[in-house]
């Protein structure tokens, strides 16, 4: 199964470090990130759980729950919990689902034949409440992920379904914001951007960011 952004992220009942989880039910109201490691005491993996157990903070401010999925058995799992927590000083507070049988990888499309013919790649996805895909990064078994961008992405789609914006490229949260083209009634974006707005083509026009104070 091929996901594209917009398709309803698919459903699932399957074992995990934290219970069983019935995926859409786990998520309830809250935003999502899925993403999948290509097997348990990998070194890159392991650090990368690490990075993701110390923002729980950070997800937990913009209302998203993070769960992992790895194709070894939960016992595994829960082995390799311990090597995580302690080489990366944290203590993992999300689930890592057991997908020995491969049905969320197939669901999701995490394994590529012609990358590897039974391990996932490194793929994460963006869920929104109403269970919408909203973003796919797919990376190399080699390449570590970038969470600081994840973080970055999230503040991007909080952002723009609330309000008629999109962000520039290296946008970060708190700089300026770009009109959207669609909107062109002048009274409506002096409602919606009562800070003003700065034309630089009519096609580019920058505003700050509107849910800053």
């Amino acid at each position: 199964m091929t996901l594209r952004l917009g398709d309803t992220a698919p459903d699932f009942v399957q074992e995990s470090s934290a219970g069983t989880i019935h995926f859409h039910a786990w998520l309830g109201e809250s935003w999502g990130v899925l993403f999948s490691h290509p097997a348990d005491f990998t070194p890159v993996c392991t650090t990368e759980l690490g990075l993701t157990a110390k923002l729980k903070d950070e997800f937990a401010a913009r209302n998203v729950k993070a769960i992992a999925l790895s194709v070894d058995p939960l016992d595994s799992h829960h082995e390799w919990i311990k090597d995580i927590n302690e080489t990366q000083h944290t203590v993992v507070n999300f689930p890592i689902l057991a997908d020995a049988d491969r049905k969320v990888s197939e669901l999701y499309d995490m394994i590529h034949p012609n990358a590897n013919a039974t391990l996932t790649v490194r793929s994460l996805f963006i869920i929104d409440p109403a269970k919408k895909v909203r973003l796919i990064i797919t990376y190399p078994a080699s390449t570590g992920r970038n969470f600081n961008e994840v973080l970055r992405v999230i503040d991007s789609l909080q952002l723009t379904e609330y309000h008629k914006v999109a962000t520039p490229g290296n946008w970060q949260a708190g700089d300026d914001v770009v009109i959207v083209p669609s909107l062109q009634d002048p009274e409506e974006i002096a409602r919606r951007f009562p800070k003003g707005h700065t034309v630089i083509k009519p096609y580019l026009r920058l505003t700050p960011q509107p849910d800053k104070r």
